[in-house]
């Protein structure tokens, strides 16, 4: 089920989403303002997120900003009554995937909604220098040769490859993969890199070039 966090300062626009993409399947989260959703964001895997853009405080424009700068594939739709073809520029600028004005039909909503997702699919198959990581299939193969990785390992390798050059460090890599509210502590991450590293290693691939280690804070993926 795709998570989609609703962003807006109005509690009845908050619920009218709700309303409207609960029943095709969506799982909705709601935040009040610019903060709360960078917040929830760290917190939760989310799949999409609906964001205001007239907000006290905050608008939406600089939550944008600081999403994409956090996550370059996280689809984010822009829902506004501003509907000047300035105010869309600039937002499709500042990062948003999509655009729309207030007001605004279940139908379209929701066709949007699916339509981002789907491209953001395309992300369940991911490639560095002939090392692919297929999620639908869970496979990892290098070069034709399929490498056996638990599914903790994989999900680790899937979510650093995916966000190239971000560093995460171990507490965000154990909320994503063993679930926020896991009692696991860090090294357990430490040894499924280290196992991860050892296990790519004997297919030949490069992964001490590719996957690093940040002293201190955690580790990254290094697409180049």
């Amino acid at each position: 089920m795709a998570r989609i966090l609703l962003v807006d300062d109005e509690p009845m626009m908050l619920d009218l989403l709700q309303l409207f993409l609960e029943p095709h399947g969506f799982d909705c989260l709601k935040a009040e303002s610019g903060e709360e959703a960078l917040k929830m964001a760290e917190q939760v895997d989310l799949h999409l997120v609906i964001l205001d853009l007239m907000m006290p405080h905050m608008d939406g424009w600089a939550v944008c900003r600081e999403m994409r700068r956090r996550s370059a594939d996280l689809p984010i739709l822009m829902l506004t009554a501003m509907g000047e073809t300035a105010d869309i520029v600039k937002g499709l600028e500042t990062g948003a995937d999509d655009y729309m004005a207030k007001p605004f039909e279940e139908d379209e909503l929701v066709a949007r909604v699916r339509a981002l997702l789907r491209r953001a699919g395309r992300q369940d198959v991911l490639e560095t220098e002939g090392l692919v990581w297929e999620r639908d299939r869970f496979r990892l193969k290098f070069h034709g040769t399929n490498i056996r990785l638990t599914p903790k390992e994989f999900e680790l390798l899937g979510l650093l490859m995916r966000e190239p050059g971000r560093v995460f460090d171990r507490e965000t890599l154990l909320g994503h993969v063993w679930g926020w509210d896991t009692e696991t502590e860090g090294r357990t991450v430490d040894s499924h890199i280290r196992n991860l590293r050892e296990k790519i290693r004997c297919s030949g691939f490069p992964i001490d070039r590719h996957l690093l280690t940040v002293r201190g804070v955690g580790y990254k993926w290094d697409a180049r």
